[in-house]
């Protein structure tokens, strides 16, 4: 028997066939199928997030491939040009690093150090978004697939670190913000992608704050978000081995220029260079 969590590929229901079956018709009939892009893994990460709501996963791809269009996500992914990278990466540092027991891509966000007048003073809210969207195709079309090669197994999901430490009072609602725009567009446009998430050095006000951002998460990414104080080295390790975790977050990893300017990992090695 089959190991796989059901509604993935190598493991559905005839019900489930059925649909993804269905969902594909669909988009071909509609004309928003791309045969590039809307595998079956793609086309069963939307099922999954819809909890295999037919009408509802219909819904929700018309308004992604809609999004996609209004947005012009294709045309940013090949020509947009995130100048500003270096200066945000000091005031804003967020960086793929190696992979988790499970192969997953680490994704490290070091939130704690956000200041939010002097991001606004190299960059806007539109250029971060576009690149973090051009993350997430990244993530898609070239971190998955090297994690894969390199797991000998299907890869789809990552591991992100979000670090608090240093975040003040006055910096906190940006904090929030950031967060919830983030899981929003994580949510709505490209679901099914986290596989856990850590959130280290949570302050006692951080509880205040969660409750705010909660109601724009589903309870499926709820449940994978775990939030840790200081004491959060044994959390990780459940997941990560020591070595492939930055020293700065007590593991043992030192990369010559700093972890979070190394983008090291299977995406960096061979011909899955970025």
């Amino acid at each position: 028997m089959s190991t796989l969590t059901t509604g993935r590929v190598g493991n559905l229901t005839p019900d489930q066939e059925s649909k993804l079956s269905e969902l594909r018709e669909f988009l071909v009939t509609e004309g928003y199928y791309v045969p590039e892009r809307h595998d079956d893994y793609c086309l069963l990460r939307f099922l999954r997030a819809r909890k295999f709501n037919l009408p509802a996963t219909k819904s929700m791809f018309v308004t992604y491939e809609k999004w996609r269009q209004e947005f012009q996500v294709d045309d940013v992914v090949k020509n947009f040009k995130f100048t500003e990278a270096a200066e945000v990466q000091k005031i804003y540092p967020r960086f793929y690093h190696k992979t988790d027991k499970e192969g997953r891509p680490i994704y490290i966000e070091q939130l704690g150090k956000l200041e939010s007048k002097k991001l606004l003073a190299v960059t806007n809210e539109e250029r971060l978004t576009k690149d973090h969207i051009i993350s997430y195709e990244t993530l898609i079309n070239k971190i998955f697939p090297a994690c894969s090669a390199k797991a000998g197994h299907h890869v789809e999901t990552s591991c992100t670190i979000i670090d608090l430490k240093g975040a003040s009072l006055v910096h906190f609602p940006q904090v929030a913000g950031i967060i919830k725009r983030i899981s929003v567009i994580a949510q709505n446009y490209y679901p099914e992608l986290l596989g856990r998430m850590f959130i280290i050095n949570a302050p006692l006000l951080f509880s205040s704050i969660w409750k705010l951002i909660v109601p724009f998460l589903d309870e499926a990414t709820v449940k994978k978000i775990f939030i840790v104080g200081s004491s959060y080295k044994s959390k990780l390790v459940e997941y990560i081995d020591p070595e492939n975790i930055p020293s700065f977050l007590h593991g043992e990893c030192k990369c010559e220029g700093g972890c979070q300017f190394s983008n090291v990992g299977p995406w960096n090695e061979g011909s899955s260079k970025l």
